[in-house]
């Protein structure tokens, strides 16, 4: 099984461009694998687009509050897990 650290919490996510928004607590980058895992949600994708502040960026720091795009629906409190 491939180790995970947490890297911050689901905040909001947004239905029609099936966003999630996620606080930061530690860095990530675009295509980095992020395990979503809550009371109804439990799946894993890699970080295909990531927006702040409606702009694309590489890689998310500490604290940010990051858009990515996701194939699911998450909810908000899920815990975001990085996969090494």
């Amino acid at each position: 099984m491939a180790e995970e650290q947490a890297v911050g919490k689901v905040v909001h996510y947004y239905a029609k461009p099936m966003v999630a928004i996620i606080e930061l607590a530690a860095p990530v980058k675009a295509g980095d694998t992020l395990h979503f895992k809550g009371a109804h949600d439990d799946y894993t994708q890699q970080i295909k687009q990531m927006q702040f502040e409606h702009q694309d960026i590489a890689e998310g720091s500490v604290g940010q509050q990051v858009g990515v795009k996701v194939d699911q629906k998450v909810h908000d409190n899920d815990q975001v897990f990085l996969v090494a």
